[in-house]
């Protein structure tokens, strides 16, 4: 292995490390809450507080430490990570807790917008797409793999242990990319505040931003409620809805890495144009499905299983377009992504909520192709726009 696939996978294994993190909690929630004396509702929310820490602190971050040099970023970062998952596993005090997830967040938030810009820059042109399904495999990786891995560590050996053996796996991380990563030549070209506002405020890259939270928007609003449309659609159990969940996740991980090769050989709004119709198709079709109840198992599985897969082909694209559009600011562009994907999951959660409370399961499906259809429309925009931005130069 040549030392740059060997910083990228480094890079790999931060993202699965910093996400899992994130994801984890929720695997143990009730002896987390028993232990420290709280209602599971109220530990859940130090999942919701770390991921708007994320979303609030990445834009920031990412402007604050633009000049940063990535080497050092990574290495404070994973530190304060590392340091803080340590205490999380001592501390008898659930306020203490949720201020020392607070600050995990907080080193997430800088490191892994700076993860992905760092492989879209550092990659050759013809590779960008498939740098940044690597490193974004760490993303899938960490919901297939490591929140199962860190539920068991914590049902085995108690909750402590989750968090012991992330800050453990944090610091495995901290070495691999010390190791590993290239030594910046020279001071990084970021240009002044208001130039990275001024780049930032285009509308190709406003729109795209926009886009990617309304996908986002829809994606997990059927994600979240996959299970009482299965339950409504279909006659499987649970072990047949885990089966469904399963299927898509590795689906996901095999989209992101095809999303990455259409990337480069396609072009970005081409592979969008394909992943973001196909996610409208299975939408329209686990609709169809919904009114024909009680649908097949295999037929609904089948649907569910290319949905997954299509809704992670996206990002590789999304994040190599504004890589390439942002230019000088790429990080700080991956970072507002970063959190409107945050916010996307949020809205998502909620809507879709609304929308099973107001009009019932069958809605889901066509509430999601519709946010799905209107992502599509402001890429159009947004690529009328860059095509009229060139047009004046």
């Amino acid at each position: 292995m040549n030392r740059i696939h060997a910083w990228l996978f480094a890079l790999l294994a931060a993202a699965f490390v910093l996400y899992t993190d994130d994801y984890v909690i929720a695997g143990i929630l009730p002896e987390l809450a028993n232990d420290l004396g709280v209602t599971e509702g109220e530990a859940g929310q130090l999942v919701t507080v770390f991921s708007v820490t994320v979303a609030l602190a990445a834009p920031v971050a990412a402007v604050a430490l633009a000049r940063a040099p990535r080497r050092h970023l990574f290495a404070v970062a994973l530190l304060v990570f590392v340091a803080a998952n340590a205490a999380a596993a001592s501390t008898p005090s659930f306020a203490v807790l949720m201020v020392l997830r607070i600050v995990a967040a907080f080193a997430a938030a800088s490191t892994t917008p700076a993860i992905f810009a760092f492989a879209a820059r550092h990659a050759p042109a013809e590779k960008v797409g498939r740098y940044i399904a690597v490193v974004a495999l760490g993303v899938t990786g960490s919901i297939a793999a490591g929140v199962p891995v860190g539920t068991w560590v914590g049902s085995a050996f108690g909750w402590r242990a989750t968090f012991t053996a992330m800050a453990v796996a944090g610091a495995l991380v901290l070495l691999a990319v010390f190791v590993t990563l290239p030594r910046q030549n020279g001071p990084d070209e970021t240009p002044v505040l208001r130039e990275q506002l001024r780049i930032l405020g285009r509308r190709p890259i406003l729109l795209g931003l926009l886009a990617n939270c309304v996908l986002m928007t829809g994606s997990m609003m059927m994600l979240t409620y996959l299970a009482p449309y299965l339950a409504a659609a279909t006659t499987a159990g649970v072990e047949e809805r885990a089966l469904t969940f399963s299927l898509s996740g590795i689906a996901g991980i095999v989209g992101i890495w095809l999303g990455g090769i259409a990337t480069d050989k396609w072009g970005a709004d081409r592979t969008l144009l394909f992943g973001i119709g196909a996610i409208v198709a299975t939408m329209i079709a686990l609709w169809a499905l919904w009114a024909a109840r009680p649908a097949p198992l295999p037929v609904v599985l089948a649907v569910a299983t290319v949905w997954g897969g299509m809704a992670f082909w996206n990002s590789p694209a999304i994040q190599a377009r504004l890589h390439l559009l942002a230019g000088p600011v790429s990080g700080q562009a991956l970072a507002l992504n970063t959190s409107g994907t945050y916010l996307g999951v949020s809205i998502g959660a909620a809507l879709g909520g609304l929308a099973l409370s107001g009009h019932g399961v069958g809605a889901l499906p066509l509430t999601a192709a519709g946010f799905a259809l209107g992502a599509l429309v402001l890429l159009a925009f947004a690529r009328q726009a860059d095509t009229a931005t060139h047009q004046m130069r």
